[in-house]
């Protein structure tokens, strides 16, 4: 080998030339775009924020601003950064939710609450009692949800939050009563719209937002989506 020639050839030096140019063009992740999803999830997040009392009605003002004209997912990142279990909502992974889940309540309560995954379908029989759909933690990876309700005695109870819609017009009553309470408005972004059909024949079919606590009706604070919602 003469001095002064590099052992690897012209066709290796230019193959590294493109790998190095090709690093230095993939762009990191908090420069790649955000989609309207992402803006969401983060708006979900800092409207929760709010309802827990961790920011201020001022201060929510201001992050749903920046996080509804964010066009990075730095830009996102940066408004939960200081928030608990915030995590970085983008690169979570949505597990696969179940085509159906099937209730069959004969007397009794059953429920479903916490961070449960929300499936494709939900068949719920009320004869006696109650069942509770608490979606205030739910996991949804679609936008959704179809529930197909048969209540001949007791209750189903839906507990949701700002971003989730009930629509429950294709619920037949013959007796007993469907009640929406969705305190937040329509100017909310819809995360999960709640489809429900069926028939009531004795009883009720409820939706509703979380109840303050026994503290906060002792010290007279606000329930967890108040701000959210106002």
């Amino acid at each position: 080998m003469m001095a002064g020639m590099s052992p690897t050839g012209p066709g290796d030096e230019a193959a590294a030339g493109g790998d190095l140019a090709a690093r230095r063009e993939a762009p990191a992740r908090s420069e790649l775009r955000a989609s309207h999803q992402d803006r969401d999830r983060v708006v979900e997040i800092l409207r929760v924020a709010a309802g827990d009392g961790r920011l201020t009605s001022e201060e929510l003002d201001q992050r749903l601003e920046v996080a509804l004209t964010a066009r990075t997912f730095g830009e996102l990142a940066a408004l939960t950064t200081d928030l608990p279990a915030a995590g970085h909502v983008a690169d979570a992974a949505v597990p696969e939710p179940k085509d159906v889940i099937r209730f069959d309540c004969h007397s009794g309560r059953a429920k479903r609450d916490g961070r449960w995954v929300v499936p494709n379908r939900i068949e719920v029989r009320v004869t006696s009692g109650e069942v509770k759909l608490d979606f205030t933690e739910a996991i949804f990876a679609q936008p959704v949800l179809k529930i197909d309700a048969e209540v001949r005695s007791g209750r189903l109870l839906l507990v949701t939050r700002p971003g989730i819609i009930v629509d429950a017009d294709e619920v037949v009553v013959r007796s007993g009563e469907v009640k929406i309470r969705a305190p937040w408005g329509t100017d909310v972004p819809v995360a999960l719209r709640l489809e429900v059909s069926g028939k009531v024949g004795s009883g009720s079919i409820k939706a509703r937002p979380p109840r303050r606590s026994f503290w906060q009706w002792l010290m007279r604070r606000p329930g967890r989506y108040a701000l959210a919602s106002g």
